[in-house]
């Protein structure tokens, strides 16, 4: 259920703040210390990245992800939709049997939600949520600030180690060497895993596809080659376009943890479209 708190989200709440109050409370105050400038400026920095990854994440996790209208239906005449999602078997418009409607584009039924999901991307344990239209740049936004605020904790916790094996300083003793290796035990891998995540969707934006499209497009590429012809992705409608449709047309609000989406998820720009539209849908 969207918005209850599970223990993936206890998990990431917990991770969060030990590693926010060892980077601060100890690497911070025990190498720079807190009333210098040095060290004021690397908690204030950390703090604020620390924060606006708190705040998007909890936005990620009560959110709703979009939901498919029921009054929606798709219009085949409709001159404006070069294209129509169909089944794979039979080239039926998809219609979703649990949901007792039609799938608009790019929708999903998430078994774990029990309803359809636009523009789905995946279902998120760590947020309890699904990932889709509504929620996927506030979701992007928190990774990525998630991603800063480890890799500063993790140069931060370096270099304090790497300050006191070369001078041979031991004055927090057991304590001090015990709360450096806990925090990069969680710290290396948090890092590399969002780093990752982040990496993944940044291509995927870069190329207007969702991880399901992504997988779907492996598929649909392999089957076009086997009969000689050339796959491309219908939603992808140029770089620039591309990052618009999922952060917005302001630049300037790119990374701001608001949602700027265009469009109500029932429809999409193609790369059909009529080359003269410039406004995306």
């Amino acid at each position: 259920m969207r918005g209850y708190v599970t223990l993936p989200i206890v998990i990431v709440l917990a991770a969060i703040v030990y590693i926010y109050c060892t980077t601060v409370f100890v690497v911070i105050d025990g190498w720079l210390g807190l009333s210098t400038a040095a060290g004021i400026a690397n908690a204030g920095a950390l703090t604020a990245l620390t924060l606006m990854a708190v705040v998007t994440y909890g936005m990620a996790v009560f959110k709703d992800p979009g939901r498919v209208p029921a009054s929606f239906a798709p219009d085949i005449e409709d001159p404006e939709s070069p294209i129509h999602e169909i089944k794979r078997k039979g080239g039926d418009l998809r219609y979703c049997q649990k949901c007792s409607h039609y799938k608009p584009p790019r929708a999903h039924h998430c078994r774990i939600c029990k309803r359809c999901v636009l523009r789905m991307d995946h279902h998120c344990v760590w947020i309890n949520n699904c990932v889709g239209h509504e929620n996927y740049k506030i979701f992007f936004v928190f990774v990525l600030f998630g991603v800063s605020a480890c890799i500063h904790s993790m140069v931060l916790l370096i270099s304090s180690a790497s300050h006191a094996l070369q001078k041979d300083q031991q004055q927090n003793g057991e304590s001090f060497n015990k709360s450096y290796i806990l925090c990069g035990t969680l710290l290396c891998p948090l890092t590399v895993a969002l780093s990752i995540l982040l990496g993944w969707h940044i291509y995927l934006i870069l190329h207007n596809k969702t991880t399901i499209e992504y997988h779907e497009g492996v598929r649909a590429m392999w089957l076009a080659e086997k009969v000689g012809n050339v796959y491309r992705h219908p939603y992808d409608i140029g770089f620039y376009e591309n990052l618009v449709s999922v952060l917005g047309p302001n630049f300037f609000c790119w990374f701001c943890p608001v949602s700027t989406n265009i469009g109500s998820g029932l429809r999409f720009r193609t790369a059909y479209d009529i080359p003269t539209s410039r406004s995306p849908i």
